[in-house]
């Protein structure tokens, strides 16, 4: 989950990326969604653990971080999109599926913005003074996925195969995904001889390869070498793998 800070000045809301120390108040039930075809609609349940009412405001975007609930053109309705929430509240957002063609053979990627604007400040020490509200965005990433796919994505990340190829001055780990599934890593480093280096981590899109550069590696890693990854499951839980170096 990503975390954005949006200023508010003048009826003027500017989406910009920063302040990582900033806390969203809303809290989204889980890191992620899954939306299974066959059941046309999916509820995510909010809570606001703030002692003050919130304004609660909602869209879903096909990838592009700067969207707006009035830019995005995507095959999902929010309910309700945009609304005002009690403290100590809890509220339930429901995404309907508007039965746009997605392809069938693998999961279509989508991303649940949920923004949290503070009520303004009100009082004797609100008066005359130059004031900067701030608005939290939370990211999540949403996963539709079509009937019918073949296979457990619990097991999925154990069919990713790995190669280590030349890249520039070092060597990149080649992640190749046969699944319909996508599968998020958050951990990834490759054992050669009695060196373990750490490589980047991302998301490997289904039936796609996904390049990862490996850290400070200037030697060909053999066949058969370790790859050790973690990845991320449905339901939010972090699954330890292990796997090798394919010629």
């Amino acid at each position: 989950m990503r975390k954005f800070v949006c200023a508010l000045g003048a009826g003027l809301l500017a989406l910009c990326l920063g302040a990582p120390q900033a806390q969203a108040n809303v809290l989204i039930g889980g890191t992620r969604v899954v939306f299974p075809a066959k059941d046309g609609e999916v509820t995510v349940r909010l809570t606001n653990d703030n002692d003050r009412p919130v304004l609660v405001e909602s869209w879903i975007d096909r990838g592009d971080v700067h969207s707006t609930p009035e830019s995005v053109d995507v095959p999902f309705l929010i309910t309700p999109p945009l609304f005002r929430m009690e403290a100590k509240k809890e509220q339930s957002l429901r995404i309907v599926y508007t039965h746009e063609q997605l392809p069938a053979d693998r999961e279509s990627l989508f991303w649940l913005n949920v923004l949290e604007v503070p009520p303004k400040p009100t009082g004797p020490q609100a008066e005359g003074q130059n004031l900067l509200q701030l608005a939290l965005r939370s990211r999540l990433k949403l996963f539709y996925r079509p009937a019918g796919l073949q296979g457990d994505p619990l097991k999925a990340p154990a069919a990713l195969t790995w190669k280590a190829v030349p890249d520039g001055k070092g060597y990149t780990l080649v992640a190749h995904n046969p699944t319909p599934f996508h599968i998020t890593i958050t951990e990834l480093s490759l054992s050669a001889g009695s060196k373990t280096v750490a490589a980047e981590i991302g998301m490997v899109a289904p039936l796609s390869d996904l390049r990862l550069p490996l850290h400070d590696m200037t030697q060909q890693p053999a066949t058969g070498s370790a790859v050790s990854f973690t990845t991320i499951n449905d339901y939010g839980a972090a699954n330890a793998f292990k796997s090798t170096i394919a010629p």
